[in-house]
């Protein structure tokens, strides 16, 4: 029996379950049996708490109390409460002049048709637990099976790919890319000020597929303001390591430079030219073509020629090239690794495909059909 199977069996029988506890509850009627379970859950409150001191040679205060408290308790009921005469039966069993814990037993079982009344809605209470748990599992397996379905679906795609395509084709315009303008960017960051680093980082904020994450503010008032700023990035992280009295002779405020830049040493560090390049594989062609357009512009702002001829290429490429062909291939060599290929020519990818849909489709209409 198959996953999917189970998740639609139990939904139908929590259900059906449900279903019949709800009927069982509304042939008698909800109120009705609120009533009798009321009464039922004193009249055992009453057994369960004069047990031990209402029996045999015990309290007789107790045993006394025990008694006129059933009698009032069975006397008070509705005449037509649901099983009254079971209620009645212990009342009359319990008239004794002596009491054991036999008769509070026997008293209990007297008032078994109240305690199946009674039974009828925490039933219904059950039942409504475990098709909501039921329910709550099969929908975690039909998110998980989409999922799946999205996962060999693309797998079945790549394995159609033309694996002997030129992919250098479009692989080395964009290595060429990436190495140009990390180059760009190592020398820019490198002779450049500080000040005019956070500028062009700051004008990326305007391309949202080209930005450097934003500086933090403080860092970015030091270095606007402070004479310091006009020092390159590596020249205020070194001057960060000196102590006091030597960070005196380089700049006017030792205090601001160490608490504004080796606080923020992270994130100096870290501002490389990962935002600009381009993954391999590359995105849609569409993708490609809208962000290279955004990397034209912030590369303009601190590269040479180079650089900026290679973005444009980029922005070209789509337009140049059987590229979504080549992404194709690129993606299929890069993702699908021995084992897929096997199960690929097998045909194994498209058996489990098949069984997930199937599947999918069977819970879809469990949950639809079974719905509450």
């Amino acid at each position: 029996m198959s996953e999917g199977t189970d998740h639609a069996d139990r939904l139908r029988e929590a259900y059906q379950r449900l279903t019949d506890a709800r009927d069982a509850v509304a042939d008698h009627g909800e109120d009705r049996l609120r009533a009798v379970r009321d009464a039922h859950t004193e009249a055992t409150d009453l057994l369960d708490r004069y047990e031990e001191t209402a029996t045999g040679t015990g309290d007789f205060q107790s045993f006394v109390e025990f008694q006129e408290s059933f009698v009032q308790l069975v006397e008070g009921l509705p005449d037509d409460l649901l099983a009254r005469d079971a209620f009645e039966a212990a009342n009359e069993h319990l008239d004794q002049r002596r009491l054991d814990e036999g008769d509070f037993e026997r008293a209990r079982e007297l008032l078994g048709p109240a305690t199946e009344y009674t039974a009828l809605l925490s039933e219904r209470e059950r039942a409504e637990e475990r098709y909501e748990t039921v329910e709550r599992e099969a929908e975690r397996r039909l998110r998980d099976l989409e999922d799946r379905i999205d996962h060999l679906t693309r797998l079945q795609r790549l394995g159609d790919a033309d694996l002997d395509a030129p992919v250098e084709n479009l692989r080395d315009p964009v290595e060429d890319y990436n190495e140009t303008v990390r180059e760009a960017w190592q020398e820019f960051r490198r002779e450049a000020s500080a000040r005019e680093v956070f500028r062009v980082v700051e004008a990326s904020q305007a391309y949202p597929l080209a930005a450097f994450p934003s500086p933090p503010p403080d860092i970015r008032e030091y270095v606007e303001t402070y004479d310091a700023g006009m020092e390159p990035i590596p020249t205020l992280l070194t001057y960060a390591d000196y102590s006091a009295s030597k960070l005196d002779h380089y700049v006017d405020d030792p205090g601001a430079l160490r608490t504004r830049v080796a606080t923020h040493r992270t994130y100096l560090e870290r501002l490389d030219a990962d935002p600009l390049t381009v993954a391999w594989p590359p995105a849609s062609a569409s993708h490609l073509r809208h962000r290279a357009g955004e990397l034209v512009s912030v590369v303009a702002r601190f590269a040479d020629d180079d650089a900026i001829a290679a973005a444009r290429h980029l922005r070209r490429l789509p337009d140049q090239v059987d590229y979504e062909r080549l992404r194709e291939a690129a993606l299929a060599r890069d993702e699908l690794d021995a084992d897929e290929r096997e199960r690929l020519t097998s045909g194994e990818v498209e058996a489990d495909l098949a069984a997930a849909r199937e599947e999918r489709d069977r819970i879809a209409t469990a949950l639809d059909e079974y719905a509450v």
